[in-house]
């Protein structure tokens, strides 16, 4: 199952979860009307043992009253919650008790942890997610938050980078990058959302009775109070069915994704024993998956392993046993689980310890790293192939593009990679990016950063003018999507004022080119959503065709990046439509093509349905490889594409 594939499958999920709510609130309301009925005497229970029909007895204006209110209550209970998680996965993860691990910490787990994450997401072709740890926590979990990359962020627990090794560590955030592009994040929002309606008749239920009990203590005891207290008992009784329910739709929609999650995993990272070994490590371990926060129960689906436990955890769990999944990944399993850690051989403070492949292997002639820097200088015909390979790798990365992504992080100079680790340097690594080659219209761009900027901002932009001024264009994806994180921990006031001066800089020299459009365009994708109100875009189109002059114009740009010529962007043009069913499409004229008219033509196409956005991304890399020469600017466009539409795309091996 494929990325899009897996995106359509959660949409149908969705359906099924609505479907389940649906029955939920309908057994809700049959117990919260028979209660409300036989609490305040609407039932003649000497009636029914004569014989009397039940039916007859039925106040049928107070069910409607009282199913009328169900329903209110438990919607306004899901929606509250969704509402209070629409900031996205960081709410999750600061309700559990995490805190934000900065990027330029000094903590060696803590190190390994990020460069972990950060060379996982430079192979997807997706900013790394900000990392959050648990840090009162002893036992072996992690989780993914989130409605969609933009805004989701991973969480560990202290026993997650204590116990496991490299190795191990990276199968578990290559399980929980899964979840990130599957679609699973959203789905697990709403799951939360949901199961809160559900629950609110309980909670409701504690605080009547509570209510009623201080009643009973003053003037007003009776039987009001009396019938108050029978009334809170039953709403009680009835959130723990709530519970069950609640269980019993997270195991329908939970457990499965888990083993396509691991399996993912062992894909991602073509190391089993990485995966496999974690599990392993949780069965042998005292505090084994459990996660002590008073918030575990409602995001328990969303946990790599069982999180929570208990006897109603028991009958309807989220997580498949773990010796079960440990078989689908180790069919020779000898049933023992790891007693004690596994130890990294090497540790070092950039890289934060080598892998298992990394190290010394009489069966292997060549190291990851030797490997690495081998694809990175393959002949043109052979990068010309991985522009597809990427899109076809879209929330699968091979191991070869791992590898990859970890030699451009290595190749990396230190102060450039350090600086755009953290929020200051950051900013001025962007900056450095969008700096004019010619001396002039450059000496007023730093002038308007040392009057606009914040003034540490544009000390270190010159200072890091010598290395980012040699840096070849190839580096400059890795370090947009390294750099990001660092931006996501700005201040509201210092984003806005960093995205004024972003355009500004690029204004200055009164014209905006291709490579400046993409690079403000894959920042501004990932970064608005942080700092303003995120807007879900709602799928609307399932056929490119019911879009035919937004791709006519997508193409036209396409076409004319790569191409001086007429008669080859035509021709560029022509490669990429006959991969589309659409008839009649036609080059745009250049002189028609606007930024502002791009930008508007995106919004539309990322209302695509998951199943027709590859055929888009396919048609726009028949229109680069047409021609058989790569340019840097076709594979940011490219990339920011994919971007909007929501698909981290691998980097290309050039």
């Amino acid at each position: 199952m494929n990325f899009f594939e897996s995106q359509e499958r959660v949409r149908k999920n969705t359906l099924l979860l609505v479907l389940l709510f649906g029955l939920a609130v309908v057994t809700l309301i049959v117990m919260v009307n028979l209660l409300v009925m036989v609490v305040f005497g609407y039932i003649n229970r000497q009636q029914l043992q004569e014989g009397g029909a039940l039916l007859q007895q039925m106040d049928w204006q107070t069910i409607a009253a009282v199913s009328a209110g169900v329903v209110v209550v438990v919607l306004a209970g899901s929606l509250y919650k969704i509402m209070a998680l629409s900031a996205g996965g960081k709410v999750v993860a600061e309700s559990l008790g995490g805190k934000l691990i900065p990027q330029n910490t000094k903590d060696l787990k803590q190190r390994k942890l990020l460069n972990v994450v950060e060379e996982m997401a430079v192979a997807s072709g997706t900013p790394a997610p900000p990392v959050y740890l648990l840090a009162d926590e002893p036992a072996i979990n992690a989780f993914a938050a989130g409605f969609s990359p933009r805004d989701a962020v991973i969480g560990v627990t202290q026993g997650t980078i204590d116990h496991l090794s490299r190795d191990q560590l990276q199968g578990v955030i290559a399980h929980e990058f899964s979840h990130i592009f599957n679609g699973d994040m959203r789905l697990n929002i709403r799951l939360i959302g949901v199961l809160n309606g559900i629950l609110i008749l309980g909670i409701i239920g504690y605080y009547l009775l509570y209510s009623a009990s201080f009643s009973r203590r003053g003037r007003n005891s009776g039987k009001n109070a009396g019938g108050i207290m029978a009334l809170a008992i039953g709403l009680m009784v009835i959130g723990f069915a709530g519970t069950f329910f609640g269980g019993l739709i997270k195991a329908a929609v939970s457990r499965q994704r888990e083993y396509l999650a691991d399996a993912s995993a062992v894909q991602f990272t073509r190391n089993p024993d990485g995966i496999a070994g974690a599990l392993k490590r949780i069965g042998g371990l005292e505090s084994g998956s459990k996660v002590e926060s008073p918030g575990a129960l409602e995001v328990s689906h969303a946990f790599f392993a069982q999180g929570v436990s208990g006897f109603m955890q028991a009958l309807s769990a989220t997580h498949p046993p773990l010796a079960k999944r440990i078989l689908r990944i180790d069919p020779h399993w000898d049933g023992k689980f790891a007693a004690s850690d596994k130890q990294d051989n090497t540790v070092s403070p950039r890289e934060g310890g080598l892998s298992h492949e990394e190290e010394t292997s009489n069966n292997e002639t060549m190291t990851r790293d030797a490997l690495a820097r081998h694809l990175a200088t393959v002949v043109t015909g052979a990068a010309m192939a991985d522009v597809a390979n990427a899109i076809d790798q879209i929330g699968s990365p091979k191991a070869e593009t791992i590898h990859h992504a970890r030699s451009l992080l290595s190749e990396l100079p230190t102060i450039i990679i350090e600086a755009a680790r953290e929020p200051y340097g950051a900013r001025a690594v962007i900056y450095s990016l969008v700096l004019d080659s010619g001396q002039e219209v450059r000496d007023r761009q730093l002038a308007h950063l040392q009057t606009h900027a914040d003034p540490a901002v544009g000390v270190l932009t010159r200072k890091l003018l010598p290395e980012m001024g040699g840096l070849d264009i190839k580096y400059r994806l890795p370090l947009i999507d390294i750099a990001i994180p660092a931006l996501k921990q700005l201040s509201l006031d210092q984003y806005q004022a960093f995205r004024d001066n972003l355009v500004v800089l690029i204004d200055m020299d009164s014209r905006v080119d291709l490579l400046e459009w993409s690079l403000q365009k894959i920042l501004f994708t990932h970064l608005d959503g942080q700092f303003f109100k995120l807007v879900h875009t709602k799928t609307r189109y399932s056929h490119v065709g019911q879009l035919k002059q937004e791709i006519e114009l997508i193409l036209s740009v396409l076409a004319y990046a790569g191409q001086q010529e007429n008669h080859a962007v035509e021709e560029a043009f022509s490669a990429a439509t006959t991969i589309l069913d659409i008839s009649g499409l036609q080059v745009v004229a250049e002189n028609e093509i606007t930024f502002s008219n791009l930008d508007i033509a995106l919004k539309k196409v990322e209302m695509l349905k998951p199943l027709a956005k590859p055929q888009l991304l396919k048609a726009c890399a028949a229109c680069v490889l047409h021609d058989k020469k790569l340019l840097s600017v076709e594979v940011e466009l490219v990339r920011a594409f994919s971007d909007v539409l929501g698909c981290p795309m691998p980097p290309v091996i050039r």
